[in-house]
């Protein structure tokens, strides 16, 4: 079958569209494909700073016929509603179309046929389409076209478009159609300046190898291994090793054609910067990699550029203009931290009382200051030092006024621990300044320093609390003051740390710092922000391979915000419903649920307090009592030494019980006094069962 070959050739597209934009391309052109019919064997787009394109093979040579039947009015019908129907259909009279009948009479019905189109006269119809709503997320007019009506925007000015339909073996048509005045052919372009002139293709495999030929790599990964594979092995060269940064390559890779890798130095002075501000600042302003010396671990004064171009000098130039660059930057950022170290960290708060965090929350320093008191009743909870979690709360945030973070906002907190070392503040304190952000996503890492734990604890729950009384919850897909992450670094922090703490005694903590400036529910509020640590540690816990229904079973017991305690329920409940035991108990439970509800409604009342042991009148009756109560004596001594394990172990020996019960005994007994008491002892298998979780909750 056929295969098409597009390419979109304009003036450079920004490296960070790219990726997006390929994958549009791809998606766009097979979703129209497939709904007109024509069902290919496989797709790739491909993406470089001057072009678009994509590849779909066996795509059918034509589309499929089409046969349809329409149903029409009711035979004997009103004239309009019969002459719209021929009209609708095409038929000539209503004499050729059939009559169907059902239950609601005779209709008319037309047998309706559209022979396929030839796939290349689809193409034509498709392909203008989408170039014309292609979603960039910032486009252009230009030239004489931008005044006209119509007039095509595009990322950056379009020049030529390559179509091509074919079978390998035969020479290819082209996809006839026009862009505002750009005629689609077979033309493409080489490298701008080392092959830039006109390229013949016919179909991707040609047209991959001419580029290459022409200095155009086209895959983007195979540019992003070439960097990387060039940039390791110069560094190794010269005795240093590659400090690898994944989104800088991605980003080169979108900025070149033709990727060279070269080497170039700066004056060794500047390694007295800490080393993410150097990296940082040649990272932003060239685009290019360090390297560090892998005895020390600390970086060389060397870089790694990919240059566009193989320079006849061999790259002299090149090398030379970016360092002159560089030592510019270098000279910038080595005078911002030179002079954030004249000033201490508390004497820059007083400007924060100044800058609003939030119209309804205040300033930066009242939240500072909320943070402080905050973190100073968490302290003992986590076991860290009061004086020194304080200390680092109030310096915390000091570095956001500091020259090297306003240039460079992605090393906030790690400069507050430069700056707070250099000081002479304790290490406690330092290292709190930095990790308090911590962890800011699934990867990052986890503090274990006690006093870094209470203020990144005190900082998440302050913005939650807070965003929570002013009713800024996160909606849908939209979480703009990134709540969600908050939470799940609460989670993370007490989790993997083995801490014991009351969220609600925690977030009513940090509530009673805000109820003089927010009018809120205060009783309200913890209850609802707790449902939202209940479906953030679903999530948590699912990407660990939980169940989700597991967190809701134990969130529904009463009093149930020590997240460490909850993980280790559903940990145990997962294992104990694997088992036979609890599977078969947990049907058993279910089953007298089900029971009690259908009966709680129809009496109107509910089956509460101790059955009469006098009314039992069969050993199952007897025997079930008598297990329940030995349950409950275990799993509650059990729960108490929060063994979770034995907890379930204890009610696995309701299982037997229970089902030589539901298998014996008639629940709706004739006595009304027996059914009652026989309605109450299936209470107490659900209040059994809810030592550990509310057995309701969760999924068969």
């Amino acid at each position: 079958m056929p295969d098409l070959l597009l390419e979109l050739f304009s003036e450079e597209i920004p490296a960070r569209m790219q990726a997006k934009a390929a994958d549009d391309l791809r998606r766009m052109v097979t979703d129209k494909l497939v709904a007109e019919g024509l069902v290919y064997e496989g797709a790739k787009a491909f993406a470089t700073p001057r072009r678009l394109a994509l590849t779909v093979h066996g795509i059918p040579a034509r589309q499929p016929d089409l046969k349809e039947e329409r149903r029409g009015p009711r035979v004997g019908g009103p004239e309009p509603a019969i002459q719209g129907f021929l009209k609708a259909t095409g038929l000539s009279s209503i004499s050729e179309a059939k009559i169907q009948s059902d239950k609601k009479g005779d209709f008319y019905i037309a047998l309706m046929e559209k022979p396929g189109r030839p796939a290349i006269d689809v193409l034509a119809e498709i392909l203008p389409v989408i170039v014309r709503t292609f979603p960039w997320p910032k486009s252009m007019r230009w030239g004489e076209r931008s005044a006209r009506s119509g007039s095509l925007s595009w990322v950056r000015p379009l020049h030529a478009i390559t179509a091509t339909f074919g079978l390998e073996t035969e020479e290819p048509d082209v996809v006839k159609f026009s862009i505002d005045g750009i005629e689609t052919g077979q033309t493409t372009f080489g490298h701008r300046f080392m092959a830039p002139g006109a390229i013949a293709v016919r179909r991707f495999e040609d047209y991959d190898a001419k580029l290459l030929a022409a200095k155009v790599v086209l895959d983007p990964d195979r540019r992003k291994d070439a960097i990387l594979t060039d940039a390791k092995q110069l560094a190794f060269a010269q005795g240093f090793e590659l400090v690898e940064d994944q989104n800088l390559l991605d980003e080169v890779a979108g900025l070149v054609e033709w990727p060279v890798v070269l080497m170039g130095s700066f004056d060794a002075d500047f390694l007295s910067i800490p080393g993410e501000v150097i990296r940082a600042t040649i990272r932003n302003n060239q685009k290019c990699f360090v390297v560090r010396d892998p005895k020390t671990g600390k970086l060389a004064s060397k870089f790694i550029l990919t240059a566009n171009i193989e320079a006849t000098d061999g790259g002299k130039a090149i090398v030379a203009g970016n360092e002159r660059v560089i030592r510019a930057r270098l000279s910038d950022a080595k005078f911002f931290y030179e002079t954030d170290l004249k000033t201490r960290l508390e004497d820059r708060l007083p400007k924060f009382d100044s800058i609003v965090f939030h119209e309804k929350l205040g300033t930066q320093g009242e939240r500072i200051r909320r943070i402080e008191r905050l973190a100073a009743e968490i302290a003992p909870l986590v076991g860290a030092d009061v004086e020194k979690t304080k200390r680092a709360a109030r310096l915390a945030k000091a570095d956001l006024l500091t020259e090297v973070v306003g240039e460079f906002p992605e090393v906030q907190g790690l400069m507050g621990k430069y700056y707070a070392l250099a000081q002479g503040e304790d290490a406690a304190v330092a290292a709190a300044c930095e990790e308090h952000y911590k962890p800011q996503g699934p990867a990052d890492r986890v503090p274990t320093d006690r006093v870094s734990i209470a203020v990144a604890l005190a900082d998440k729950i302050d913005t939650l609390v807070g965003f929570w009384a002013i009713d800024e919850k996160p909606t849908g897909s939209k979480d703009p003051f990134a709540l969600r992450r908050a939470a799940l670094g609460v989670i993370r922090l007490i989790a993997e740390n083995a801490l014991r703490l009351s969220i609600l005694n925690v977030a009513k903590s940090a509530l009673s710092g805000l109820t003089a400036k927010v009018a809120t529910d205060a009783a309200k509020l913890p209850a609802d922000l707790l449902a939202f640590f209940a479906d953030r540690l679903k999530v948590q816990l699912r990407d660990q391979g939980a169940r989700h229904d597991l967190v809701d079973a134990v969130f529904a017991l009463e009093g149930q915000d020590d997240l460490l305690m909850v993980v280790r329920r559903v940990e145990a409940l997962g294992k104990f419903l694997d088992t036979d035991d609890g599977k078969n108990l947990l049907a058993g439970t279910k089953r007298a649920s089900n029971i009690l509800s259908i009966e709680e409604k129809k009496d109107k009342r509910s089956f509460d307090g101790a059955p009469d042991a006098a009314l039992y009148k069969l050993d199952e009756e007897k025997a079930l009592a008598k297990a329940i109560d030995q349950v409950k004596s275990e799993a509650a001594a059990a729960v108490a030494r929060e063994d979770f394990a034995a907890a379930m172990s204890a009610m696995a020996k309701l299982r037997p019980a229970v089902d030589a019960f539901f298998d014996k005994v008639k629940v709706n007994d004739d006595d009304p006094k027996v059914r009652e008491n026989r309605l109450k002892l299936l209470n107490e298998i659900r209040s059994a069962t809810r030592a550990v979780a509310d057995f309701s909750k969760i999924q068969d």
